[in-house]
């Protein structure tokens, strides 16, 4: 039995959700390792030898410590995914990668910072990020009427990249209503073998 894989993470981080759902589709043992964020755990000396950026997630894989949730997710597939998660072929790859850079452009400045204002207090403008939300889904809603997800025919990182932070967008006051392809989209993936969700928080359209 190989070495469970140590997850440092925080239970209501999207980012570090994203790690452990990949962890748990790929069925590898892991070790979860709370990082008390409220305590400012992931800014003292022992974390930051881990993370330079005293941020959540990091992974510790027998001694092999990557860190950046999307990093993670590429590191993992590579190295577990048999190829499934993340194609060598060109075209699929930037496929990929198109949607790595979305989960950390638009969805982090979007559905993912309307909810750090109702879960964590963020002080970020709630209509800007709200709309960019909207703008995002408008997108994405588009695209899905014709790929059951969002790189291709099958399941990607690009999926469990952005899954998180759109499915608990309701908690940050970003309906999903107008979109029934992503809620379609999300259905598929907690559909998935070994789905793992993320706790729920009841605030805002959630509450």
């Amino acid at each position: 039995m190989p070495q469970a894989i140590k997850l440092y993470r925080h239970p209501l981080s999207g980012h570090a959700h994203r790690v452990e759902l990949l962890l748990s589709l790929l069925q590898l043992p892991t070790e979860l390792v709370f990082v008390d964020l409220a305590k400012g755990a992931h800014k003292q000396a022992e974390f930051l030898a881990l993370n330079p950026f005293g941020q959540v997630p990091v992974i510790d894989d027998n001694g092999t410590v990557v860190i950046d949730s999307n990093a993670i997710l590429v590191y993992l597939a590579k190295k577990y995914g048999d190829g499934r998660w993340l194609s060598d072929e060109p075209l699929a790859a930037a496929r990929v990668q198109r949607w790595l850079s979305v989960a950390a452009g638009q969805v982090a400045f979007g559905p993912a910072a309307a909810r750090l204002i109702t879960v964590f207090g963020a002080a970020f403008n709630a209509e800007e990020v709200i709309n960019r939300a909207h703008a995002l889904f408008k997108v994405m809603e588009t695209e899905l009427a014709s790929s059951p997800y969002l790189a291709g025919p099958a399941p990607t990182i690009a999926d469990v990249a952005n899954y998180t932070y759109i499915a608990h967008a309701p908690e940050g006051n970003v309906s999903l209503e107008a979109y029934p392809n992503v809620r379609a989209w999300l259905q598929r993936i907690e559909a998935l073998p070994g789905f793992v969700p993320m706790q729920r928080t009841a605030i805002g359209l959630a509450s």
